[in-house]
């Protein structure tokens, strides 16, 4: 498969909830009220440490889009997806953009604020 490079993100930024790696920055985000069926998402301009999956068509909330999954490249948990095309033409703002589900990230200015909200390793676990 090949070694997997990390891009670290300088400023406020918002992280896979199960691995860490970072995702977006906070001043990439779009809309902080968009929706998904599972809940509250954000609609951001761009991602990075993910992976895309297969393009298929996906009948959404807004209507029938080509979508791709995207899934973090540490982990492989599924994060949200990416349009594609947007099948109606109001919707065409989307192309492009992806879609972050909130309970999927967490927001690194959050978690610097609470040193235990997340288990770090230490050396003695390694040994």
């Amino acid at each position: 498969m090949g070694r997997v490079f990390l891009l670290d993100l300088d400023g406020r930024s918002y992280r896979c909830r199960f691995c860490y790696t970072p995702l977006v920055l906070a001043d990439d985000v779009l809309s902080r009220s968009f929706n998904c069926s599972r809940g509250r998402a954000y609609l951001v301009s761009n991602v990075v440490n993910i992976m895309l999956g297969p393009q298929v068509e996906r009948l959404m909330m807004s209507g029938m889009h080509t979508v791709e999954d995207v899934f973090c490249c540490c982990c492989g948990q599924i994060l949200g997806w990416k349009y594609v095309v947007a099948h109606d033409k109001n919707e065409m703002y989307k192309e492009g953009k992806f879609v972050l589900e909130r309970w999927r990230i967490v927001d690194d200015a959050a978690e610097e604020l609470n040193p235990d909200a997340r288990a770090g390793s230490s050396d003695s676990e390694n040994a």
